[in-house]
């Protein structure tokens, strides 16, 4: 699987621990998500409706050597916020290339579906797929 090395390492991170563990995991990155820059405005960002929760984000590609992601979501949304903490932990800052190189089922190598619903993991899916589609649009 063809992973920029920050996300590989968040894979690898997941590889490492088991059941109830990976949730655990998951809500750590949820605490970490970045908060969004002071000129940034939500409502300037893209919604991503298929997440279970609120989510928007923002790509900034005009870089394509180092595209730039953020997020937001609701702390009362802790598995929305740790899928978003994951992709930022992963690809923000990395080349628009080895971004559309991520395969779409990525997330499958965290080894979450046996703890969380297969909707909630198709958020994660269609939050790397606005992604894409916005590197691209910028290209």
């Amino acid at each position: 699987m063809s992973l920029p090395a920050p996300l590989a390492d968040v894979v690898s991170d997941f590889a490492e621990v088991q059941g109830q563990d990976k949730l655990n995991l998951l809500l750590e990155f949820a605490n970490e998500l970045p908060a969004l820059p002071a000129d940034l405005e939500e409502a300037a960002m893209e919604p991503v409706p298929e997440c279970q929760s609120p989510l928007f984000l923002h790509v900034d590609a005009h870089d394509p050597t180092r595209v730039r992601l953020y997020f937001s979501a609701p702390p009362e949304a802790p598995t929305t916020r740790g899928f978003a903490a994951i992709l930022a932990a992963g690809l923000d800052e990395q080349p628009a290339a080895d971004i559309l190189a991520v395969p779409e089922d990525f997330y499958t190598e965290l080894g979450l579906a046996a703890l969380i619903s297969p909707l909630r993991l198709r958020g994660m899916s269609a939050m790397l797929t606005r992604i894409k589609r916005r590197v691209r649009d910028s290209a």
